[in-house]
């Protein structure tokens, strides 16, 4: 990833959207990602996100599968 990727346009939902989105698809046919931190993880998540603090986004982007939708949260 570059310094130019930071800039790049990335398409963005509402709360409602992504609710609709999540109901609609199989958990296999996409990335959920909570970009929180553990104890704000640990209190409350999305069933089947996995826990990856921003912090620690760029270093373990490899955990994400790339050819499948992202949400981040």
């Amino acid at each position: 990833m570059g310094v130019l990727d930071y800039f790049k346009s990335i398409p963005t939902m509402t709360a409602d959207e992504a609710r609709r989105f999540l109901s609609e698809k199989h958990p296999d046919e996409y990335n959920l990602v909570d970009v929180r931190q553990p104890a704000e993880y640990e209190r409350d998540h999305i069933p089947g996100a996995i826990l990856i603090p921003l912090a620690e986004l760029q270093k373990r982007k490899d955990e994400i599968d790339p050819n499948k939708p992202t949400v981040v949260y």
